[in-house]
């Protein structure tokens, strides 16, 4: 294994409060050092890279992905996943558990474990289901599940809606020491085409309230606040403005309460559905401008602890249905970068070091990724490189992931990912006039990389 001394980059780590121009090595698939190094070392397996105008973070963490696999692999696989995944900047992933069959016993996790590492890109971590079939009837083997390696437990694409339930979930993960993450959408109140309101109303589409979000919210909170906020809970995707108060309320009981906040729902309105273009369908919906400028507070203020993708690819002939009809969701990973830098940084809400930490230290401890998220001596050796005045034009054609769902295609963006190494190998380098890397017939782009697995 090489080792890599990446020089002169604006280096963040935000779990040891680092930032600053020096220098990181990579040996043995380890961190060794962070810190001025004269003397890089030479050799065959040595690999030198100026980095010099770009930010040197810790590997990406994205806690809430779909990659569809098993069942559905014509939409994406955890191969296509994670080259997608390597191409944004993110080296470890989770991946939900609707898939078909559901990821609910020790077989399915094991299953993702190898299918990953035969793919050999990004680490990928499989989310178990908290009931049978995400059928929210019966408790799923979570005590195999976490065995087997299952990072955490969720019924992703549906709610827990049974109180009872749930607050059996609640115990066991609790018990288990894992985080549940939940949907929150009442299904009762939930399941429109779009937000309620104006748009939803003279597009004569079903609406979805925010009332259906924040339901499930404040009946967890109480649920775990009844426990002793035993439960490490998480509000994935959240979209609504109550939904972010009554999580900042939370939050001040116990930090076993966190959210999450995707590029979507920082960037796009209900009113952008106008036209009937499925790509702006999403579960929970787009909501309105106040919602947005809700979820900016609450990151802003700590209310909400992560940036998510909810990355979920769908073939075109889905996509192309009616706008009642076509499935909720996008793809994100390779475009998230962007759509955060724009949503949070060149707004000026937050700067590098705090959305970097939203991206990588957050999401490891909160599925206790203890090796990951930093940049410590003997860390895992997952590092991102980022050029943070790049632009680009978002293009999906150019995606390695299958999906083609996208509603940022053609945004003009700036920040992009420059290279990415995962465990001490470098998956990533792209082309760029600033970056020299020697013995450069170690660096692929992800699409090269798919093609040499689709040939094994």
């Amino acid at each position: 294994m090489a080792t890599i001394t990446i020089k002169n980059g604006r280096v963040i780590d935000p779990l040891n409060q680092v930032d600053e121009v020096t220098d990181v090595v990579i040996h043995n698939g380890s961190i060794k050092k962070v810190g001025n190094e004269p003397n890089p070392a030479t050799g065959e397996d040595c690999i030198t890279i100026d980095a010099g105008g770009c930010i040197v973070a810790p590997g990406l963490i994205d806690v809430h992905v779909h990659f569809r696999e098993p069942g559905q692999e014509e939409k994406e696989t955890i191969a296509t996943g994670s080259a997608a995944a390597v191409a944004g900047g993110f080296t470890s992933v989770c991946c939900m558990p609707n898939t078909q069959p559901t990821l609910d016993d020790d077989v399915q996790v094991d299953f993702v474990y190898r299918q990953a590492e035969r793919a050999n890109l990004a680490n990928v971590y499989p989310v178990g289901a908290a009931t049978k079939g995400r059928l929210g009837k019966e408790l799923s083997e979570m005590g195999l599940m976490d065995r087997a390696g299952a990072v955490a437990f969720s019924d992703d694409g549906c709610a827990v809606a049974n109180p009872a339930v749930m607050n059996k979930v609640l115990m066991q993960a609790a018990m288990l020491g894992k985080v549940f993450m939940q949907h929150c959408e009442d299904p009762d109140m939930g399941g429109g085409a779009m937000n309620a309101g104006v748009t939803s109303t003279r597009l004569g589409l079903k609406g979805w309230p925010r009332v259906a979000e924040d339901l499930i919210i404040q009946r967890d909170i109480l649920l775990n606040k009844y426990m002793g906020f035993k439960a490490q809970w998480h509000a994935q995707h959240m979209s609504s403005a109550g939904g972010i108060e009554m999580i900042r309320e939370a939050r001040k009981q116990s930090v076993n309460i966190t959210g999450e906040a995707s590029p979507h729902h920082l960037l796009l309105t209900d009113d952008m559905c106008g036209n009937y273009d499925t790509n702006f369908k999403m579960n929970p919906p787009l909501r309105g401008k106040d919602d947005i400028a809700a979820i900016i507070e609450g990151i802003v203020d700590g209310t909400i602890t992560i940036l998510a993708t909810d990355h979920a690819p769908h073939t075109r002939e889905e996509k192309e249905l009616e706008f009642a009809a076509a499935p909720y969701g996008i793809i994100g990973l390779e475009n998230a970068l962007a759509c955060y830098a724009k949503a949070l940084i060149e707004s000026g809400a937050i700067d590098w070091p705090q959305m970097l930490a939203m991206m990588t230290i957050n999401g490891a401890k909160l599925v206790g990724l203890e090796s990951k998220g930093h940049l410590s001596e003997g860390a895992d050796g997952d590092v991102v490189l980022i050029d943070p005045e790049m632009a680009w034009t978002i293009d999906v054609n150019k995606f390695a992931s299958k999906g083609r769902n996208c509603p940022f295609d053609g945004w003009d963006v700036k920040g992009q990912t420059i290279g990415t190494i995962v465990g001490g190998e470098l998956k990533l380098l792209r082309e760029d006039e600033r970056l020299k890397a020697g013995q450069s017939g170690a660096v692929s782009d992800p699409q090269q990389l798919l093609n040499a697995f689709y040939k094994s």
